[in-house]
C-alpha cells in the first residue's frame, strides 16, 4: 500500500479534527469533495484507516490503573486462551508475542486490588500456566500515529 503526500495530508487532517465533515476537510486541503472521498475509500479499503470512533479514557471511566500482563499458555491452547481472555472487560487489548510469554494483554483497572482480582481470574483460565504482571506509572508516549504518518509521507515524496 503506497501513501503519497496527499494521502499524508488527509490523514493528518483526520488526526487533529477528527470531528470535522468530509466537506470542510475537502476545503482545508483544496480538493474536490469527490476526490478526498474516493481517497478515504481507499485508505479503508487497503486496511490504513481502520475505525473512526472516538477515543476513549479507561482512567476517565473509572479504571485509572493501567497494567500489561504477560501470560504463558500451554502449547496448542493459544486461541482458546485468546478467546476467554477476549470475554474478560478489563482487557483492553491482547496480543500474540514472542519472547517471555505468549500474549501480551493491556488491562484497565480501578484499583490494585481490582487487578489482582483480574489477574487471580486469567491464571484460573484453561490453558494459562503462569502470568506476569507489570504496572504502568506514568505515559511517557500518548499512543500516537501522526509521527509515522508523517515519516511514510516524507519516504513516499522522497522516492519518485
Amino acid at each position: 500500500m503506497a501513501v503519497d503526500e496527499l494521502d499524508t495530508r488527509i490523514l493528518r487532517l483526520l488526526i487533529e479534527q477528527p470531528r470535522s465533515s468530509v466537506r470542510e476537510y475537502a476545503r482545508v486541503l483544496g480538493i474536490a469533495r469527490g476526490t478526498l472521498q474516493a481517497r478515504l475509500d481507499r485508505l479503508e479499503r487497503d486496511g490504513v484507516i481502520t475505525g473512526t470512533g472516538p477515543s476513549l479514557s479507561p482512567a476517565a471511566l473509572g479504571h485509572p490503573v493501567l497494567a500489561f500482563v504477560h501470560v504463558e499458555v500451554t502449547q496448542g491452547h493459544l486461541d482458546e486462551v485468546g478467546d476467554a481472555l477476549a470475554a474478560v472487560p478489563e482487557i483492553i487489548e491482547a496480543f500474540s508475542i514472542t519472547g517471555g510469554g505468549d500474549l501480551l494483554t493491556r488491562v484497565a483497572a480501578r484499583d490494585n486490588g481490582h487487578l489482582e482480582d483480574i489477574i487471580q481470574h486469567l491464571i484460573q483460565l484453561p490453558g494459562v500456566v503462569r502470568t506476569r504482571t507489570e504496572v504502568a506509572l506514568r505515559e511517557r508516549v500518548a499512543h500516537r500515529l501522526l509521527p509515522l504518518v508523517e515519516a511514510v509521507g516524507r519516504a513516499a515524496g522522497t522516492s519518485r
